[in-house]
């Protein structure tokens, strides 16, 4: 069983099933790039770590604009969400086939392996549980928000979180505030900005970066010197994006080091003319305190910074990213989520190589192997790495190459 019909679950069902695995997948397709994500919304990911991993050659990213007639894309074309969201439902009916929108209400284990109870009461029995949920559960606000929203954060409350916004046009004329500096942080304001919304943005740190402008055909000597990777250019870079086995080797301090600097919170190249000089962006500032008066939110704000002390706005939207942690997944049984086993230092399962937990045969990937096997699976670029490595272990092969000469072995 496959929990998860984003990008990670599709890609592993893709692979079991070519290999003859006995598979059910439940989840709503894309779910999270279709519900957590604001109309407007562009990847930040170039076309090369946009790519699905299907069994088979075929169904990359390129593969789907060329069967629908759709435009070349390049590293200098920005990808339309919905476009990859298109490209995701074209990939299922492809490579992966049914999918079970059916909500997963529990996962305990039993005598024969594991007991999943689904929605409507259902229970099933599997040998097998890939665990590919996104980052849906894991979305964080911090603390000293929450006495904004007593009934819960959400788009009609003062506080809402990124992740719960489809469309951010239901606050024009409206003053906002957004607090972040990475690319969920400035996409929002600026579209909240063109949506007609007087927004503010709120950075903790003493500027905003912005990522190069790609060049498409650079020299040898620029390759040799910062060679490309799906994550961008540069050593660090492609060392864990072509080594995410030998990432996984090093002491859990220096992984979770990795984890948490590499590609630190940033812009996209495209979106800087829309931020930069257009509307307000208040760095070396955070808010200490957040409260309620009457429907509007008030907020302290401290830092080095330029900008008042005080911010009163009619909604705060939080762009806080994600924490990864086990307990969020409720649907999880309290004796998995107690007993797995963490990365030492996080609150993220500790893997095998094949992406196996404490657990036998109950597997994690995207985000919550990050700390396991680096920053690449934080990304649809790890697809391939881990279906192919999930798939071998599933299915006993001998070690293969898959993508970048990365051995597949069982563990």
């Amino acid at each position: 069983m496959v929990i998860g019909a984003g990008p990670y679950g599709l890609s592993v069902t893709a692979h079991l099933r070519a290999s003859g695995v006995d598979v059910r997948i439940f989840g709503d397709i894309m779910g999270s790039w279709r519900h957590a994500m604001a109309t407007g919304m562009f990847l930040k990911s170039t076309p090369q770590a946009t790519d699905l991993s299907a069994p088979v050659p075929g169904g990359t990213l390129a593969d789907f604009c060329r069967a629908v007639g759709g435009s070349v894309l390049t590293e200098l074309t920005p990808i339309p969400c919905a476009t990859f969201v298109r490209y995701g439902m074209w990939f299922t009916e492809h490579y992966v086939g049914e999918v079970e929108n059916t909500r997963v209400r529990t996962v305990e284990r039993s005598r024969t392996g594991y007991r999943v109870c689904l929605e409507g009461a259902e229970e099933i029995g599997a040998a097998a549980v890939v665990v590919a949920t996104g980052l849906g559960a894991l979305a964080h606000i911090p603390p000293r928000l929450l006495p904004l929203a007593p009934r819960g954060p959400g788009p009609d409350a003062a506080l809402s979180h990124t992740s719960q916004h489809t469309d951010l046009s239901r606050y024009a004329r409206q003053r906002v505030a957004v607090v972040g500096g990475g690319q969920s942080a400035l996409e929002s304001a600026a579209l909240l900005h063109e949506a007609g919304a007087d927004v503010r943005v709120l950075v903790r740190s003493p500027r905003i970066r912005w990522g190069d402008t790609p060049v498409p055909h650079r020299p040898l000597l620029q390759r040799v010197i910062k060679p490309s990777s799906p994550l961008g250019t540069g050593w660090a870079l492609a060392t864990v994006c072509h080594a995410p086995h030998a990432v996984r080797r090093l002491p859990a301090p220096s992984r979770l080091l990795l984890h948490r600097r590499a590609l630190g919170p940033s812009g996209g190249w495209w979106l800087r003319e829309r931020v930069e000089g257009v509307l307000p962006v208040h760095c070396s500032r955070h808010i200490v305190h957040a409260h309620l008066r009457g429907e509007q939110a008030h907020l302290t704000l401290a830092g080095a910074g330029e900008g008042p002390p005080k911010l009163c706005v009619d909604h705060l939207l939080a762009a806080t990213g994600y924490r990864l942690d086990l307990e969020a997944l409720e649907f999880l049984s309290p004796v998995l989520r107690h007993r797995l086993d963490r990365v030492p230092g996080s609150r993220a399962p500790r893997l095998t190589a094949a992406f196996e937990s404490s657990f036998p045969a109950l597997y994690f990937t995207g985000s919550l192997a990050a700390p396991t096997f680096g920053p690449m699976l934080r990304f649809v670029a790890g697809t391939a790495f881990a279906a192919r490595r999930i798939t071998a272990h599933l299915t006993g092969r001998a070690p293969h190459h898959g993508r970048s000469g990365v051995a597949v072995r069982r563990q």
